[in-house]
């Protein structure tokens, strides 16, 4: 924050940026580090936000919220939403089919007010892709956050051809669902499940199907294909990512997408501790000092996974059998049935771990004693530990994740991938591996070189920054 209020006092706020994130804790962490830069930088911040998992406004006196969608206490649609698990999605379904006139009246009353700075643009979670149409009809600039890799991008493009190709059709016959539709894990042994995909080479065909893709999988496919499509008509799409993480990918994006690109590394210029959608748990720390370097294991599986009780329990095996320090991450309604902590054994954690329901995530992969760090693989904790340096245990469970865990193992070789669900013999070994292996510890080092190194004056993070600062102040 002192980098916000040293600019406030230095630059002018003569534009204003409307910002609209989707209201899930991956999507509000990236969008208001986002907002938090370009403040920094001088603009007037509004965001828009629906009150389903609210933002802690309170956090933010220099920004502006107004709360739309789902703000009309009448409004019967919303009513019987989930809003827990992958059903809460639903929202995003139907916000995204109703939702065009409300937004288009809410940025009509921005663009009009005579007691705000002018509105340079509007920048979207890609997943809202019905704020194109509504950008466009009052020819304002929509510029695109996208929240995972831009080689999921790739993937997620290329969908129609993987379907044709039948990789999709194979889920429906081999796959074992992992838990309401969060994708597939366990799945029998097949060779075909371990063959390369040959239009993406660093893929397994298994990792295709964990994508959890169906054609008529409650409109997810809908969502795919309109984020895609509304994305390469935006004006501008911004990765939370730096140039030399994924330079080949960054190649074939430019070919596909005619509007400027932006990759910028949010987690070097802001955390995500203000931003946190549950409350965060500090007790740990003083614990977590005395711990040797290197030496703690760091579990975190997300905001929104869930897992059985048989599986939760083969991980508290696997952790006690790895004889390994540990700091994780069980957030309530993390194990299915149970409200916390209900199925742990007596006597666990014991002195060598720590159970909390929430953590600051970044500052604890930035403690010296973190050794390794067991996660979900979404793209905002893959980036957070390239940029902590820290090499990952890897148990994805649906959509982007499979695809970052296997080049977190296999392109960048900074991880394991747990690719045979939740055995505690493979938890164990895998534990011990990244724990003692100084080689994909040093590759990991080597990748956070690089990023700091993109971070300097010149670099191409650095220069990503003040690109789109340039672009959205020509608006």
């Amino acid at each position: 924050m002192s980098n916000i209020k040293k600019m406030e006092t230095t630059v002018g706020r003569h534009r204003r940026v409307i910002m609209f994130p989707l209201p899930y804790q991956g999507h509000v962490n990236p969008m208001f580090q986002l907002a938090n830069l370009l403040y920094s930088k001088g603009f007037s911040i509004t965001i828009f936000h629906t009150n389903f998992n609210k933002p802690k406004t309170s956090n933010y006196p220099h920004f502006t919220f107004r709360f739309i969608l789902d703000n009309d206490p009448h409004d019967e649609r919303y009513a019987n939403l989930p809003l827990q698990g992958m059903g809460a999605f639903s929202r995003i379904f139907l916000f995204n089919k109703c939702g065009a006139d409300q937004l288009r009246h809410q940025l009509e009353l921005e663009l009009s007010a005579k007691d705000e700075p002018p509105v340079s643009c509007l920048i979207t979670d890609a997943s809202w892709h019905f704020t194109q149409s509504v950008a466009d009809s009052l020819n304002l600039p929509r510029l695109v956050l996208r929240t995972s890799s831009l080689f999921c991008f790739l993937i997620y493009a290329s969908i129609p051809l993987l379907d044709d190709l039948g990789y999709f059709n194979l889920s429906d016959n081999t796959a074992t669902p992992l838990l309401d539709g969060l994708g597939y894990n366990n799945v029998p042994d097949d060779e075909r499940l371990e063959e390369q995909v040959a239009e993406f080479p660093v893929l397994k065909v298994k990792d295709v199907i964990k994508i959890g893709f169906k054609k008529d999988n409650d409109g997810m496919g809908d969502i795919i294909s309109n984020m895609v499509k509304q994305t390469k008509a935006s004006s501008g799409v911004i990765w939370n990512s730096f140039k030399e993480l994924e330079q080949l990918q960054l190649e074939t994006i430019r070919r596909d997408i005619p509007a400027p690109c932006f990759l910028i590394p949010f987690a070097k210029h802001f955390t995500t501790a203000s931003s946190s959608l549950l409350d965060q748990d500090r007790s740990f720390f003083p614990w977590l000092d005395q711990q040797p370097r290197n030496s703690v294991v760091y579990i975190s599986f997300g905001s929104v996974a869930q897992v059985e009780e048989k599986h939760f329990m083969e991980m508290v095996h696997g952790l006690v059998d790895s004889k390994q320090s540990f700091l994780w991450v069980v957030r309530p309604g993390f194990v299915s049935g149970s409200t916390w902590l209900e199925p742990v054994p007596d006597g666990f954690p014991g002195e060598r771990g720590r159970i909390v329901k929430w953590a600051p995530q970044q500052e604890v992969l930035g403690h010296e004693a973190i050794g390794a760090f067991w996660t979900h693989s979404g793209w905002n904790s893959t980036v957070e530990s390239v940029c902590e340096g820290v090499p990952m245990i890897c148990s994805p469970f649906w959509g982007d994740q499979p695809l970052d865990a296997r080049y977190v193992s296999d392109a960048w070789k900074v991880g394991v991938y747990l690719e045979n669900g939740w055995k505690r013999e493979e938890i164990t070994n895998a534990i011990r591996r990244v724990m003692a292996d100084e080689e994909m510890r040093e590759r990991s080092r080597a990748l956070k070189q690089k990023l700091d190194a993109s971070m300097i004056e010149g670099g191409s993070s650095y220069e990503s920054v003040e690109s789109l600062v340039d672009y959205i102040s020509s608006f």
